[in-house]
């Protein structure tokens, strides 16, 4: 029986037993008690000694793929390409602006719509279009019509650099031409929806009335209407065995070690074997060649084969390779996830070939490069004029203004 049992049954009074009543408190006054009642009052400290009374430190939020880094380990981090992400994001304005306005009559647009058209310019929702304009004096300015408003609009520096980026396009066409024939060549049904190719003309340097263009070319292209949908389509006429061939396979026969070397498609092993790292080489070695043509029809094999991932990895490869800068964002290879046979599973498929390609960004928001095209300083091998304008016009973008001797100065805005 329990000791307050016992207890009562000794003669004490029957009631709820509590340890309040089987060890009553005797109450302290506070020595600095001011109370006025007429009835002695007394304070006691309600917290229990065993209770950590101390505020509890806010568990961090965990990040999130919109912030979160692929490389997140700081020693697997190339510098050079994550910069690069950094500098589109910084020059996201001008050059969404460049193409909107250079399609607007006398190349001008209304400073209040220019406010509401955030996506349209490369601006945040809710910032003054005005702030992001004056940062580049040398390519932007403001005029004042009669009636009282004011317009938004290229300076006459701006309107050389269009002149001189359209001289560019005439020259480098039948290089274009050549490229968008590889594309559909690799494209599962030889065909890509115009509007996919128009959103991302800016990745292989395709001017703004390349829809236009390609109907100068019949012998190569047709372009039809997709009963589904209504979209139109361009459609490869003619297969060109001298194109179909990768950059992957010119490389190889100049440097077949140097390919082996770059991807790696291991075998699955237990640790049983007791593999050491020379053997699992050699091993995996096997599998990695031969790869699997772009041009071929590997989007027949089965979708969890190792000809499969070797297919779409020497997919991903040569649509790299067919860019201007060797590179491209997330949002641009879904653009042709459909033609191409490309999965779900294409962000994880690259970072297995880290030898190959370089993730750089965040999780939601990554853009992959073509690391064979880059030397160690970030620089590419070799520059298309196109990519040699484009430097020149971020620098533009980056100065306020201009010496009387047609000097750039070197003011650069902080950003």
């Amino acid at each position: 029986m329990a000791w307050w049992r016992r207890l009562l049954a000794s003669g004490a009074p029957k009631r709820a037993a509590s340890p309040s009543v089987l060890f009553p408190i005797e109450p302290r006054a506070s020595p600095n008690s001011s109370c006025s009642c007429s009835s002695p009052c007394s304070s006691f400290s309600t917290s229990l000694p065993h209770l950590n009374t101390r505020k509890r430190k806010k568990k961090r939020k965990k990040e999130s793929p919109r912030t979160r880094l692929v490389q997140q380990e700081p020693s697997r981090r190339i510098p050079h390409f994550e910069e690069i992400v950094q500098r589109d994001a910084l020059f996201r304005f001008i050059t969404r602006t460049r193409d909107f306005l250079s399609r607007q009559p006398e190349h001008v647009l209304l400073l209040d719509d220019a406010g509401k058209l955030y996506r349209e310019l490369g601006f945040p929702r809710g910032r003054k279009v005005s702030r992001f304009a004056a940062r580049h004096p040398l390519l932007l300015q403001f005029y004042r019509h009669t009636d009282g408003k004011t317009w938004l609009g290229f300076t006459d520096l701006m309107e050389e650099l269009l002149e001189e980026e359209a001289a560019l396009m005439d020259a480098v066409e039948p290089a274009r031409v050549a490229a968008v024939r590889k594309l559909l060549m690799m494209a599962k049904e030889r065909r890509i929806a115009l509007s996919k190719l128009y959103h991302c003309r800016h990745l292989f340097g395709l001017p703004e009335d390349f829809r236009e263009r390609v109907l100068e070319y019949p012998d190569y292209f047709r372009v039809t209407v997709d009963p589904a949908d209504g979209r139109r389509l361009l459609e490869l006429v003619d297969w060109d065995p001298k194109l179909a061939v990768s950059a992957l396979e010119r490389d190889f026969v100049s440097d077949e070690d140097r390919v082996r070397r770059t991807f790696k498609f291991p075998i699955p092993h237990g640790k049983s074997l007791d593999l050491s790292e020379e053997d699992e080489r050699r091993m995996d070695s096997t599998t990695t060649l031969p790869l699997v043509s772009p041009y071929s029809d590997g989007w027949q094999h089965d979708l969890w084969t190792p000809a499969a991932e070797k297919y779409r990895v020497g997919v991903i490869h040569e649509f790299l390779s067919l860019t201007l800068e060797k590179r491209a964002s997330i949002h641009h290879i879904v653009e042709f996830k459909e033609e191409f046979s490309l999965t779900k599973h294409t962000y994880q498929m690259l970072l297995k070939q880290p030898r190959a390609f370089y993730l750089a960004g965040t999780e939601m928001n990554w853009a992959v490069f073509l690391r064979e095209e880059y030397r160690e300083d970030g620089t590419l091998v070799e520059k298309d004029p196109l990519v040699m304008f484009n430097e020149k016009l971020y620098k533009y973008a980056s100065m306020t203004k201009m010496e009387t001797d047609d000097k750039i100065t070197e003011a650069i805005i902080d950003s």
